[in-house]
């Protein structure tokens, strides 16, 4: 869908994501430079930003891209929103796109699903996509990424708030934590999206309510049970204080085989992906959401209690930040928000969470897309946070393959 526009000259490799998000959205084409120019090692597009341009290009019909010779410029110019029908060959089965992730992989399948699902509602037909591969990694992991487990609970539920809620689903079919320096898995997790949108519903969130449950999901990949044990004993310690209503799933897996052939064994497997780590979701009596996310080191070294300590602190802490949003979620729901019919919706966050770094960008990046700004107010009454209700007006943009609500 390329239109006779200008293109948009974005630079540096942040937010790469949601800017082609929004390209494909818009139907804009968008010019990167100045990707990583100044690293002397690596310069250019990672092996992950690579993979994402290939799921897009899966995703979509008449998308083109054109990468520089150093991979430090990309041009994208975006095509229609297929979803799994835009998949044939080999990475087609039954209307399921296979989607492999490489082996040098250093950030968590989060970074994949929060933007693919921005694009599922609005597009042709259902998104199913099966990621596979040496390089998924399903838990949080040290360069910030969420698990999938926190996708599942704290962010896809919140399509709801805007209309969306039939038929998503998640599966954990294999979980993998960071392989060895943080790099590769070897999980395989399965996203279905079957509620396609004309537009989504306008938001007016601005009541962030009480907590009043407390839920989380323990896993062990390849080491001991017991470690889950002693990682929600500790959590609960210091939630059970404050919300009585706390319960912590635990799930105990067997590490991951990839392939690993030698010169004597050509079918030579290895495990990878060994470790565990906390994932807790927080729900308050208006159905707000905030999420915390702690994983053990690819070094190792750290004990199960430190993991649960430390993961229930960072959900108490997301939670003092006020507002009705966790900084996590924010820019899905601010993207929605910006998709949705052309009205006025308000939501209300966290100072805390509006002065985030990513959160300033996205709002450059909507206003370069011809989003008007964001209208900013205290939102008054008994605000013991400090809290800001956002305005946001709807661009109307919406699904352009499906014309009927």
């Amino acid at each position: 869908m390329a239109t006779s526009q200008p293109p948009l000259r974005f630079t540096s490799h942040k937010n790469l994501p949601y800017r082609l998000v929004l390209a494909t959205l818009t139907g804009r084409t968008v010019h990167i430079s100045g990707i990583r120019s100044s690293s002397p090692t690596n310069p250019g597009l990672a092996p992950h930003e690579i993979s994402f341009l290939r799921l897009l290009e899966a995703v979509t019909n008449g998308s083109q891209m054109e990468i520089s010779y150093t991979g430090t410029i990309l041009v994208y110019k975006p095509g229609l929103i297929t979803g799994s029908s835009a998949g044939t060959g080999a990475s087609s089965s039954s209307g399921v796109i296979r989607h492999e992730l490489p082996a040098g992989c250093s950030r968590g399948l989060s970074y994949f699903l929060v933007p693919l699902c921005l694009l599922a509602p609005f597009s042709k037909a259902p998104m199913k996509v099966l990621f596979t591969g040496p390089g998924v990694i399903t838990s949080a992991t040290p360069t910030g990424d969420m698990s999938v487990d926190t996708v599942r609970t704290a962010i896809l539920p919140l399509y709801n708030q805007f209309g969306i809620w039939n038929n998503i689903e998640l599966r954990v079919l294999r979980r993998s934590n960071p392989g060895p320096n943080g790099k590769g898995g070897g999980g395989e997790v399965q996203l279905v999206f079957g509620h396609q949108v004309r537009l989504p519903k306008t938001l007016h969130l601005m009541n962030p309510g009480r907590i009043k449950r407390i839920r989380g999901v323990a896993y062990s990949v390849g080491v001991s049970g017991s470690n889950n044990a002693r990682m929600i004993e500790t959590a609960r310690g210091i939630l059970n204080p404050l919300v009585k209503d706390t319960y912590v799933f635990s799930d105990v897996s067997s590490a991951p085989l990839i392939p690993a052939p030698e010169r004597n064994n050509p079918s030579a497997k290895k495990k990878i992906g060994l470790g565990f780590g906390l994932s807790l979701v927080a729900e308050s009596s208006t159905g707000c959401l905030f999420s915390a996310d702690v994983t053990s080191p690819p070094s190792g070294g750290q004990p199960p209690e430190d993991i649960g300590k430390n993961c229930a602190y960072q959900l108490l802490e997301a939670i003092s930040k006020g507002g009705c949003v966790a900084p996590a979620a924010a820019p899905t729901m601010l993207s929605l928000m910006t998709m949705g019919s052309e009205d006025v919706g308000r939501l209300q966050v966290g100072r805390d969470v509006i002065a985030d770094e990513n959160m300033i960008r996205l709002a450059r990046d909507l206003n370069k897309f011809g989003v008007p700004g964001w209208g900013l107010r205290d939102a008054g009454g008994d605000n013991e946070h400090g809290d800001v209700i956002i305005s946001v007006v709807g661009r109307g943009i919406g699904n352009v393959g499906r014309k009927v609500a």
